[in-house]
């Protein structure tokens, strides 16, 4: 057993180590390298490419084929590029991604903080929505991350040392409602909130992209238990390696909310970020599988 941990730690450093030094080559050589990939995941090997294909002409009916086709390049090309640019994040300072990230109405997070509210951020997959674990240099307040812990524990703490560099805290998504509901200051919670729930998990149904679709009902029945403030976070990328973040609100008091309601506003507003950029959002995960 101490044998097999000595191993694991010496593969985490040893990997971590790797990572870095990749980190530190120039952005340029960094999105050549993405470049590359692109190539590959797309003309050659085609990763998933039925998958995503077939994920944007269900949610956009209306949509050519012709321009399904860009819509599905350009995804594959901005995917491989997010790559990059997660890697440059490891070791670039603090004031370089500071003026890559633009972030808006934060202070909207500031007065719920001030109120003594919690606040519960929830966003999508798009964009770089890695790039958000840089959100905490911008705040002064405790910031934690719910994700689900990935099975190779090597990679799990890999994962937790990168998204942690700025101050972010990961809570594992079992942990969290006894986290919130014991700590005795406010904090702001993110979560990734259009994951595809367990069969097993309690879940809402809405109409996502014109499809059928099931969403976690933990966020929201957290933030009504917790009597959270909800805001979404709106990712849209205004050129190459560039974002801009915008706060935007769904609710101040969660406990005064309907059931339902606060997933629905937040349906709508990925639904909006979506349509805005369709080709920044997650297609390669089977969201619709059920």
């Amino acid at each position: 057993m101490i044998m097999k941990q000595i191993l694991q730690i010496i593969a985490y450093k040893s990997l971590y180590g790797v990572v870095y030094i990749i980190s530190l080559l120039p952005m340029t050589l960094l999105y050549a390298m993405a470049s590359v990939t692109f190539f590959l995941s797309y003309h050659v090997i085609g990763y998933r490419k039925a998958v995503v294909i077939q994920n944007i002409s269900r949610s956009f009916p209306d949509m050519k084929y012709g321009e399904i086709r860009c819509v599905v390049k350009k995804f594959y090309a901005c995917f491989t590029d997010y790559f990059a640019e997660i890697l440059k994040s490891i070791s670039a300072p603090a004031k370089v991604l500071d003026k890559k990230i633009t972030f808006e109405n934060l202070e909207l997070i500031d007065r719920h903080m001030n109120a003594g509210r919690n606040v519960i951020v929830c966003l999508g997959h798009c964009g770089n929505w890695e790039l958000l674990n840089f959100m905490p240099y911008k705040l002064l307040h405790d910031m934690y991350a719910v994700y689900k812990p990935l099975r190779s524990g090597i990679i799990n703490r890999l994962m937790i040392k990168l998204r942690s560099r700025f101050g972010i805290k990961l809570i594992p998504d079992k942990s969290v409602i006894r986290h919130i509901l014991t700590k005795k200051s406010s904090a702001v919670y993110l979560f990734l909130a259009d994951q595809c729930p367990r069969i097993k998990e309690e879940k809402y149904k809405f109409e996502l992209l014109n499809q059928e679709t099931y969403l976690f009902s933990g966020m929201e029945k957290l933030a009504r238990i917790s009597r959270s403030a909800v805001i979404y976070l709106h990712i849209a990328q205004l050129s190459k390696g560039n974002y801009k973040v915008t706060c935007i609100p769904i609710c101040s008091e969660a406990e005064s909310t309907n059931e339902g309601e606060i997933s629905q506003k937040y349906v709508d507003l990925l639904t909006e970020n979506i349509k805005e950029e369709p080709y920044g959002w997650l297609w390669t995960h089977k969201r619709w599988k059920r």
